[in-house]
């Protein structure tokens, strides 16, 4: 399997992520500590969450796929017109673009991008959200709670997929 050509690999060290250039913590624990944000930060609403949500967001989601899958995260963009990929996950020889959303705005363009430029390679596109769980033809929207049960749901939604093509 070849992965797209921008597609970069990470750098784990002492608990850092460095995706093309961005550091992200494994922990999101140690993210909220570093951000001076106090635990009851999250029990405030949006008021001082809304700056960090995303990245709180994208690292939970990223701490439950390094366990899942032997492969880890990668981060993909291009630029001109700009498209950014959170993360690609590989599970056994196929490759999954996944989007983490952090708001009610599940609207991803990048993704149908992604989807465009890999066709043959892209069996399923991921988002993560605060939506209910659902296949949506090739869109498989994972609640954010259920992270930890992404490569179960992934294998779901491709059995699923596989059976309504045969009708």
């Amino acid at each position: 399997m070849e992965l797209p050509k921008r597609a970069m690999t990470v750098k784990l060290e002492n608990n850092v992520l460095t995706l093309d250039g961005e550091k992200k913590l494994v922990d999101v624990g140690l993210l909220r500590r570093l951000s001076q944000l106090a635990p009851s930060a999250f029990d405030e609403g949006n008021r001082l969450f809304t700056k960090l949500k995303g990245a709180l967001t994208q690292n939970f989601v990223l701490q439950t796929l390094i366990t899942q899958f032997e492969v880890i995260p990668r981060y993909w963009s291009q630029t001109n017109p700009p498209y950014e990929v959170d993360f690609i996950i590989q599970r056994e020889n196929d490759i999954f673009p996944i989007e983490v959303k952090s708001n009610a705005n599940t609207q991803s363009k990048s993704l149908k991008k992604f989807k465009e430029l890999f066709y043959d390679e892209v069996k399923l596109k991921i988002r993560f959200s605060l939506d209910n769980l659902k296949l949506d033809d090739d869109v498989l929207n994972i609640p954010l709670f259920m992270a930890d049960h992404t490569d179960r749901l992934i294998g779901l939604a491709l059995e699923s997929r596989k059976i309504h093509k045969s009708l």
